[in-house]
């Protein structure tokens, strides 16, 4: 199991989290749409990315280890969500209250699975 992988994957992603939030706030203050192709479609490519490598290591992990409240559904649903929401930053007309819960679950998921993969190792 590659859990120092998982872990910096992990953080990776919460921080791209962390960065979608700034670029909703930024949207919501201005008023103005991201550049789909120097802003989004950038930015939503490396979460891609980062998930694409993400999400089978923390399913093995999860299946493996059976952490205590993460499951592969909670998995497979963090994957969606921050890809979602890493496109919906750029956009002001998102929804605020369905854009501030989707960050909201995102962050307690991956800050789970930094607590327990530190339990485990």
């Amino acid at each position: 199991m590659k859990i120092d992988e998982l872990r910096n994957l992990t953080e990776t992603l919460l921080q791209y989290n962390e960065e979608a939030k700034k670029n909703f706030i930024l949207s919501r203050e201005t008023g103005k749409q991201g550049d789909f192709f120097k802003e989004v479609k950038p930015f939503a490519d490396k979460v891609k990315d980062c998930c694409e490598q993400w999400e089978p290591l923390a399913m093995e992990w999860v299946m493996s280890e059976s952490p205590k409240n993460l499951h592969a559904l909670q998995i497979r649903n963090t994957a969606e969500n921050i890809q979602m929401v890493s496109v919906r930053a750029f956009f002001p007309d998102t929804s605020l209250n369905k854009f501030k819960s989707h960050i909201q679950s995102i962050d307690f998921i991956l800050r789970r699975m930094l607590e327990r993969l530190e339990v485990s190792s």
